[in-house]
């Protein structure tokens, strides 16, 4: 993800200091395994998932260092085409990797809402400002099948609340308000390369 979560992306696109070439190579290599804003995959509900296996807990590993390589703070297993309701994030470099299977947002703070910018790692370039509440509790599962009871606030409630988004098929252009959708699709269409060439 990169709700505020693409902080890290946007921190590397603001810096005047030289990017490391191989960080920037696993970057480009990581995000070129998501699906990008169109692909049907990103507007589909996710399925269930049902098997706790060796290959679970090893593409929760996968997905971690695909979501560390492309320098985000979290991911949903539909962003790489699998409709599995599985999460994974990370919202601190030396924070253990999180991962929510079959999350169910249980409680969000009602009046503790704030609006911030979120970026999306299917959705690169592009940014908006979205209203979320501070606070949640998800009742999920680990990748072992073992209960999971989250209790976030700030970032991680953040984080956590836009990937789940994205198990529901519901992406950051759709919380955005009229103008901020307006402005990210016109920046979507001017970074298309027929557009340039037109």
């Amino acid at each position: 993800m990169a709700a505020e979560p693409d902080m890290r992306e946007e921190r590397l696109d603001d810096e005047d200091t030289t990017v490391d070439p191989a960080v920037e190579a696993r970057r480009a290599a990581a995000l070129s395994l998501l699906r990008r804003y169109g692909d049907p995959a990103l507007r589909s509900s996710a399925t269930p998932v049902d098997r706790f296996d060796d290959a679970l807990q090893a593409q929760v590993a996968q997905m971690g260092k695909i979501m560390g390589d492309a320098l985000g703070v979290g991911l949903a297993a539909p962003q790489l085409g699998l409709s599995q309701r599985l999460l994974v994030y990370r919202v601190g470099a030396d924070a253990p990797l999180v991962a929510l299977v079959n999350p169910e947002l249980e409680w969000a703070s009602d009046e503790d809402l704030e609006v911030l910018e979120e970026g999306c790692l299917s959705i690169p370039g592009v940014s908006v400002d979205v209203e979320r509440p501070v606070h949640v509790r998800v009742r999920a599962r680990d990748e072992q099948g073992e209960q999971r009871l989250v209790e976030a606030s700030g970032l991680e409630a953040r984080v956590i609340q836009h990937e789940v988004d994205h198990l529901d098929g519901v992406l950051i252009l759709d919380r955005a308000t009229k103008e901020g959708r307006r402005e990210a699709l016109r920046a979507l269409r001017e970074a298309q390369p027929e557009s340039r060439a037109a």
